[in-house]
């Protein structure tokens, strides 16, 4: 569950797309807006980019920060996404990546 999935294009670019519509989202509705909507917004995007790009310490203080009113104004879900493919693009072009070894174990020689 906990593991990171081979990072590929598609995976990133969706990635970048929640979490650039959460941010959006948050704006659009003003740091006085709707409380309880911006906690929903924050749980669907740190589950959907957790499967997305696996799951990184990174995505909990980011999402104590969306709790905070007026901050959760900043792009920060944006950011975290930036931070953890960057993160995982170096794990996985260095080698230790346990996704990698996972994917190279499973491609088949005929």
């Amino acid at each position: 569950m906990f593991r990171a999935p081979f990072l590929t294009s598609s995976r990133i670019l969706l990635a970048f797309f929640v979490a650039i519509a959460a941010d959006g989202f948050q704006i659009l509705i003003g740091p006085l807006g709707w409380m309880f909507f911006d906690e929903v917004i924050d749980v669907v995007t740190m589950i959907v980019t957790s499967l997305l790009i696996g799951f990184h310490p990174l995505f909990l203080p980011t999402f104590v920060v969306e709790c905070i009113p007026v901050i959760d104004m900043l792009p920060t879900w944006t950011a975290c996404v930036a931070m953890v493919v960057a993160l995982r693009k170096r794990q996985q072009r260095s080698g230790t990546a346990p996704a990698r070894e996972a994917r190279r174990s499973q491609v088949i020689d005929v």
